[in-house]
This record gives C-alpha cells, structure tokens and sequence, in this order.
C-alpha cells in the first residue's frame, strides 16, 4: 500500500447506534437508515457500524449482514463506510469480515478476541490480525479498547500488526493519551490513527492522529468536526474551546451511560434512538433527566423545562 492509500481515512466517524424495534426487540433497518439520512447530511467523514456504541457485540452475524447492506444503500461514495466484524475465533472473525465485504463495507473494524485474552501471548494476537489482514478482502483497523476486552495491546505489538499491508491503522479507544502517543511513534507512516474517547480528540490531533471514531459525534457531528478543522486551520485556541464543549459532553453522556445515553440524547433531539438491546436496559428516569438537562445546556436542543 501506499503511504496515501486511505489518504479517506480522516476527520470525523460516527460509531453510530442500532435501532431496535420497541415490540420484538429486532433490529430496525428502516430506523438505521432514517438516521443515516440525516447524518450523511451533516460535515462528516465516515460511518461505523457494530462499534460498542452501535451494541455490536449484541448483534447475530446475520443482523450485520442486513444491516451493512442497508446502510450501503443510503452512505453515498464520498463518505467511508466501517462495519465492526469481530468474533472470539479467528475463523469467525474472517467470515465476519469477508461477509462485510461483500455488502459493501471499505473497512472493517476488529477488536481483540476477549474470553481467552488472559491467555493470549502478543504473538497470539499478533498471529490472529495477521490471520485476518491476510484473509479479508478490505483493510482492517484495529479496534483497541481495553475497557471491554480487557486486553491492553503494547505499542509494539500494535506497530508490528500494522505493519501489516492490509491493516490500516488503528481506534484507540483506552482513554490513555500517552498510550496514544506511544502509538503514533510505533506506527510506520501512512497509517491511520483515531482516537475513540470524545475528551482527547483535540490532543490526538496534535500528536498526530487522523481524526476521532468518537460516540459524541452521534450527537454533535458538526462541533466534532469543527474541532478538526479549527486544529487543521492553524486555530489552536478556537480548537481548544470546542474541544472544552465536547468534554463535558462526552463525560456526562458518553462516559457516564454508555450507549444507552447516546440513544436517549438521540431521542430528545428527534433523532431514532429506542431502547438497548438486553441485557442492557434502559434508562432511569433520573439519568434521562439528567441527559436532557445537559444537552439542553449545550444548545443540542431548545431550552426549557426538563421533565419531571
């Protein structure tokens, strides 16, 4: 590959949320595509499917395929599509990737294997996205999010399996800004790297980074891409006072109640959003309330009474 081969891989990705329907808890395609009308719409770079805010480790294989296939049809060629394909074997990891492929995803986005991952040498792992990159027919980014798997990557075990030609970068998503740097100088140039915590996108920037496969981006895509392009124009201190919104945002939302607030917020802008998918389950009233009231304060919505 060459050093501008995903040259598209930058800026800002939506890890977008999967509708479920409110009676059968099946997965809701015309919902999925009503919101992606909308995003498409809004100054963005990329989709991502099945990421931990789009529920994905909930999600049969079959329910990616119809989904991939319906967002195909409404994310136009000028905006990447992504579908996490990840599983707890190797075999299924490359079926999962293979199938994404063939409707119509660029990109796959692959988190570690997690039930074994004690038992997992880097070799190990090294070994499974090698297996995976060799065998897929898109590029593969590496989803790293310890939070979940509970399997931290090293820097250099993270710069030699991107190294690889057929992986593209990697999505950070640990909350460690100095483990992100430590990557971005163990990665060969013309890879890509995201930071996926909302509070850190102006500072990955600075080290270098792409961009942000950020869950507040469901939110605010426009504030979130308007931190990159302050940051590109050379505007330090316009970057940084967006970037200061967005933390607040992120840490009342995003960290605090994961993608269940995500989808609440979207509710109360007029977005889909709709229940969890068991075993998570929806909100208190009291935390919705408190969602309302935050994003009311950041101007996403008109002011006025919080329900009670």
């Amino acid at each position: 590959m060459t050093e501008n081969a995903h040259s598209r891989l930058s800026g800002i990705f939506l890890p977008v949320t999967t509708p479920f329907d409110e009676v059968t808890g099946d997965v809701a395609p015309v919902h999925l595509r009503e919101n992606l009308r909308r995003y498409v719409e809004e100054p963005i770079d990329g989709i991502v499917l099945f990421g931990s805010t789009g529920e994905g480790a909930t999600l049969d294989e079959d329910e990616k395929v119809r989904l991939t296939a319906f967002a195909r049809e409404v994310v136009p060629a000028g905006i990447v599509l992504i579908a996490g394909a990840s599983a707890e074997s190797t075999r299924a990891t490359i079926r999962q990737v293979k199938q994404a492929a063939d409707e119509g995803a660029e990109y796959a986005l692959v988190h570690a294997p997690w039930y074994f991952g004690p038992y997992l040498a880097p070799a190990a792992l090294a070994d499974h996205y090698r297996a995976v990159a060799d065998a897929s027919p898109i590029p593969v980014i590496v989803y790293h999010i310890p939070k979940y798997t509970k399997v931290t990557m090293d820097p250099g075990l993270v710069g030699e399996i991107v190294r690889h030609p057929n992986v593209a970068g990697l999505k950070d998503s640990s909350g460690d800004i100095k483990r992100f740097a430590d990557y971005t100088e163990s990665c060969p140039k013309g890879k890509r790297l995201f930071v996926g915590n909302g509070t850190l996108l102006y500072t990955a920037l600075e080290l270098g980074g792409a961009g942000g496969v950020l869950a507040i981006a469901d939110i605010a895509p426009a504030r979130c891409t308007d931190v990159v392009r302050a940051f590109r124009a050379g505007d330090a201190r316009r970057a940084g006072e967006l970037q200061e919104g967005l933390t607040v945002l992120h840490k009342e939302i995003v960290a605090t109640f994961g993608a269940t607030g995500v989808k609440v917020a979207l509710d109360e802008m007029g977005w889909v959003g709709g229940a969890p998918r068991p075993p998570l389950r929806p909100l208190a009233d009291k935390d919705r309330r408190q969602i309302i009231k935050v994003i009311r304060e950041a101007g996403l919505v008109p002011a006025g009474p919080v329900p009670g």
